[in-house]
């Protein structure tokens, strides 16, 4: 098999979304786009005046959107009818298709607030499908736990936990790790995906080369390959998230992404004109 290693370290950009919602951007501004990531934020304050304007009415086509709740509250509205309150290890997955309206508002005006939201592009056959929902509670989660480690599965699987996401067209990956002091987490992965670590906190080293110190809120996308091993430094909380390439042309127009610029133009067209959610 072959040793995944380190391909760049990016260091997230402050950047703010939303009504002026704070946060740090790594995919979505270098790289620009890492097939079939196109967006990863980090959001996360304890100062409510980062984040309590929120997400207001907004609209999506042609993306998927996974927002992941660590600590707060936040409030989903749409234009399908469907409403409800994310909690704390709660994830929302949202295949936003042939369009939806939504907005992202928190349910708290102090305390902290932490979580990340991660855009997924669509294949052009699945764009213009009707949207479609996955909302997982955090009691519902699958977890991998022993004295080394502790590992949540939202997609994917690891050992014997298997992640409530299935039947999906890129066979995504999503673990949440906890990670011991000098203790190693060993994971085979596909050599079809494109994979990368986001470190939450903590220290670690990935892969048998040596790479640039790495330590808490910082992207790691890594080479292809099968064989994953990561060492933590001091004790570490990191996603790693992995996805089948699309391989496709993309055109983007804020929160459409589609594969041409004349159906970007058809999407903002659309929802100019009333026409956008079917």
């Amino acid at each position: 098999m072959k040793n995944i290693e380190v391909s760049k370290i990016i260091n997230p950009i402050k950047a703010s979304d939303g009504a002026g919602v704070k946060l740090k951007r790594s995919i979505g501004v270098e790289p620009n786009y890492f097939d079939p990531f196109l967006m990863l934020d980090e959001f996360g304050s304890e100062n409510s005046e980062d984040y309590v304007a929120g997400f207001p009415a907004h609209p999506h086509r042609g993306i998927e959107t996974v927002t992941y709740m660590l600590e707060g509250e936040f409030e989903h509205k749409d234009s399908t009818g469907g409403k409800g309150r994310m909690t704390a290890g709660d994830v929302q997955w949202m295949k936003t298709g042939s369009g939806i309206i939504h907005s992202e508002m928190p349910a708290m005006k102090e305390g902290k607030l932490h979580g990340f939201q991660l855009w997924i592009n669509m294949p052009a056959k699945l764009k213009m499908n009707k949207p479609e929902y996955i909302y997982i509670d955090a009691d519902k989660m699958s977890i991998y736990k022993d004295e080394n480690k502790k590992v949540k599965v939202i997609a994917g699987k690891f050992e014997e936990a298997e992640g409530p996401v299935k039947g999906h067209n890129l066979k995504p990956i999503y673990l949440d790790v906890e990670l011991n002091k000098g203790k190693e987490l060993n994971y085979i992965l596909p050599s079809t995906h494109n994979t990368f670590v986001y470190l939450i906190k903590g220290e670690i080293k990935i892969g048998k080369n040596d790479h640039n110190k790495v330590k808490d809120s910082t992207l790691i996308l890594l080479s292809n390959g099968e064989d994953l091993k990561i060492k933590a430094q001091s004790n570490s909380k990191f996603l790693i998230i992995s996805g089948k390439p699309i391989k496709e042309e993309i055109a983007r127009g804020g929160p459409f992404v589609m594969n041409t610029k004349a159906e970007i133009l058809q999407a903002v067209q659309d929802y100019h004109n009333g026409t956008f959610v079917k």
